[in-house]
């Protein structure tokens, strides 16, 4: 479908969780992590009954890719039964998964199975001390081995997501950027978007990131006109290089006219922009007896009046920004 500027949105994330094995300090507090109940008593999360059928409501709507995000999504006990009903649903042609890659060996085979078509494994330090400050965990050694697990599987799509931190891992992009050199692997780089914690960390542009890197490869990137993926980023070929460099650059350049997304967070909120708070609660609409026809109407309703962009780089009122950190509104 479209929204009231002319967007087609194909494209919606879901968060399954806010559950995370990580405490990533742009995405989590250290400790007294607030969650939301899993339990059948009091859940407070989407049921797979719920998520699947929003997502034929979606898929009536032209949405058609999905994006399973968290929090950490393997840390749902019924993932795997969940993505395989929602890889069925008439209308989805395409299902991901984003993972920070430390459940992702074990389970891998049960995904593939399920019907994943792509993983992006969010990793931003291949270096031990800095990998443990930025994530407050000892788990580098399991994220590599899930990344090398991903690539055993040639027909899925591999994909590496790194956020640039000045001061924290300015000098592992280069190592990080490597990893796409011997493997069929795309690398992206993802500007700090200032959502929850990540205010705290000024944004390491897509212009110094590029310097770094080629300075420190001794290579140009050149640009890449093809598409490699359903969402915004935009990618560079290197020299000698069997994957691609990539960038989502949301604040140095806004990519608001093309966006074709939306998000769904775990508590079942349908968010249309990552700045602002105005969405949907389609939990209450789903557990207060809403017919289908109700939910597509108010899901139609809450996309077409998708904002027309963020406003990240001026100020903005209080009470129209997301105040919700990443882990809760779904990475």
């Amino acid at each position: 479908m479209q929204d009231c500027h002319g967007r087609t949105i194909d494209y919606i994330r879901i968060s399954v969780t806010d559950k995370c094995n990580l405490r990533c300090v742009y995405c989590m507090p250290e400790k007294s992590v607030t969650e939301k109940a899993h339990c059948d008593r009091e859940q407070q999360i989407l049921t797979q009954d719920e998520l699947e059928r929003l997502c034929r409501c979606f898929a009536r709507l032209g949405i058609s890719k999905i994006k399973i995000t968290g929090g950490e999504p393997l840390m749902r006990r019924d993932v795997t039964a969940l993505i395989s009903r929602l890889k069925a649903v008439p209308g989805i042609d395409n299902l991901t998964l984003t993972t920070n890659g430390v459940l992702l060996k074990e389970q891998l085979p049960y995904l593939v199975e399920a019907g994943v078509d792509a993983v992006n494994i969010s990793i931003d330090s291949l270096d031990e001390q800095s990998y443990e400050q930025i994530s407050r965990r000892k788990e580098l050694k399991r994220t590599l081995e899930g990344i090398e697990a991903a690539l055993s599987y040639p027909d899925l799509v591999v994909k590496i997501n790194c956020v640039p931190l000045k001061g924290m891992n300015d000098r592992q992009l280069a190592d990080i950027a490597l990893l796409a050199k011997t493997r069929n692997i795309h690398v992206r780089f993802i500007e700090m978007m200032p959502i929850g914690f990540g205010k705290q960390f000024a944004c390491q542009t897509e212009e110094e990131i590029k310097h770094i890197l080629e300075a420190e490869l001794g290579k140009e990137l050149t640009p890449y006109k093809g598409r490699l993926g359903n969402g915004p980023s935009h990618y560079y070929s290197v020299e000698g290089f069997q994957g691609k460099l990539g960038f989502i650059s949301a604040v140095s350049h806004k990519f608001c006219s093309e966006c074709n997304r939306v998000r769904l967070t775990c508590g079942g909120f349908l968010k249309t922009c990552l700045q602002y708070n105005i969405g949907c609660d389609l939990l209450a609409l789903l557990r207060g007896g809403a017919s289908d026809e109700q939910l597509t109407d108010a899901v139609y309703q809450t996309i077409y009046n998708k904002p027309l962009c963020h406003h990240f780089d001026e100020p903005a009122a209080d009470s129209d920004t997301e105040q919700r950190s990443m882990s809760e509104i779904g990475g």
